[in-house]
């Protein structure tokens, strides 16, 4: 018996051993506020009934629940795609890997003083993401609703793509890059903005507000699907694959169908 249990007037064997409650093992994962956070929320029944305890530490930033993971302060952090977990990885030195991949969170366009693409006009500002694979992102999806032509080669396996990367943009609009995260607040000051899904949902848009958005089957849903990550070596763990078995379940489904309006679309 473990010497933290708590001490109990009873002799133990007054009870038989099967109605003891079974100590829920802690699992601890780093998770982004919306979705990953309240996603892990709607699991953890489905995680108790597997023996844990899930406790949710929430970061509000990329880097962090990363360095947290590989100095094992986590079991698993959930906020990211594959591709920005391989560009840290190359950057820090660390050795983490995805365990399984889980929602993917479609990039759309939206509004900012205009109401529809239809309103497009010579010169109008529209603000993208400036980070290496969301730029490349942003920018794919205003080559796929016809704004402008990339150089050839840029897909949505490329890494990074920036303004410059642009080949032909015949009406002159003003693309201009901002953080990911203060789009948003800047959407009265632009015609229309491209907005990663979990940023718009914390601006309280939805899947309806969206004017465009890539396609669930497209190419960029498979590559920038949101996975759960762990340190390498520890895909097969019994924490692991209970978080997956969790993430996957069809609990996690309809949560995800029912509370994104399809901001948010289950890729298991």
């Amino acid at each position: 018996e473990p010497s933290d249990a708590p001490a109990s007037d009873a002799p133990a064997s007054d009870a038989p051993a099967s109605e003891a409650p079974a100590e829920l093992e802690k699992l601890v994962v780093g998770a982004s506020s919306t979705p990953h956070a309240e996603i892990l929320e709607a699991v953890k029944g489905e995680l108790e009934a597997l023996g844990y305890e899930l406790e949710v530490k929430i970061f509000d930033d990329y880097i962090m629940p990363n360095l947290a993971l590989a100095d094992s302060e986590l079991d698993a952090n959930y906020f990211q795609h594959e591709p920005y977990l391989l560009n840290f990885n190359a950057e820090n030195g660390t050795e983490l890997v995805s365990a399984a991949a889980i929602h993917y969170e479609p990039m759309s366009i939206y509004g900012g003083n205009k109401a529809s693409l239809d309103e497009l006009a010579e010169g109008d500002i529209i603000a993208v993401p400036n980070d290496g694979t969301n730029e490349a992102r942003a920018l794919l999806l205003l080559e796929a609703e016809g704004l402008i032509t990339l150089k050839e080669g840029i897909d949505a396996s490329t890494e990074t793509a920036t303004v410059l990367d642009i080949a032909e943009n015949p009406q002159n609009l003003e693309i201009i890059e901002m953080e990911a995260k203060n789009i948003p607040h800047s959407l009265p000051d632009v015609a229309f903005a491209v907005i990663n899904g979990n940023y718009a949902l914390q601006a309280g848009l939805t899947g309806e507000d969206a004017l465009a958005s890539e396609s669930a089957d497209s190419d960029a849903a498979q590559t920038y699907a949101n996975i759960l990550a762990v340190r390498a070596g520890e895909e097969d763990s019994a924490k692991t694959q209970a978080l997956v078995t969790a993430l996957t379940s069809e609990t996690c489904r309809q949560f995800i169908e029912e509370t994104y309006d399809g901001a948010v679309v289950p890729i298991f």
